[in-house]
């Protein structure tokens, strides 16, 4: 079934930012981190023409990304035992697979 190093991803609303669930599940996959879940999406002035995640703020037990494509925007709680810097370097690493 689950390998237990895998986390958890959460799917709890219906719509994402195109192309953001399989970088997420990738995510998964990395030891230390626990879950996802993807959160409210929006609309921003500019466009971003390549998915963009970038960590915000840190949250109780993780962290906060804001993802961004096109004039869409979503954010992304990830729950992680991993460092600021550790998270940003594997989520470099699942943006370009």
């Amino acid at each position: 079934m689950n390998n237990p190093a895998s986390g958890r991803l959460v799917l709890n609303h219906s719509t994402h930012i195109p192309g953001l669930i399989p970088v997420l599940d990738r995510l998964t996959k990395v030891e230390g981190i626990q879950t996802i879940t993807p959160g409210v999406i929006g609309r921003v002035k500019g466009h971003i023409p390549r998915m963009q995640l970038r960590v915000s703020v840190p949250i109780r037990g993780g962290f906060k990304i804001i993802v961004r494509q096109g004039k869409t925007v979503q954010e992304v709680f990830i729950l992680t035992t991993l460092s600021q810097d550790k998270l940003e370097d594997v989520i470099a690493i699942a943006l370009t697979k």
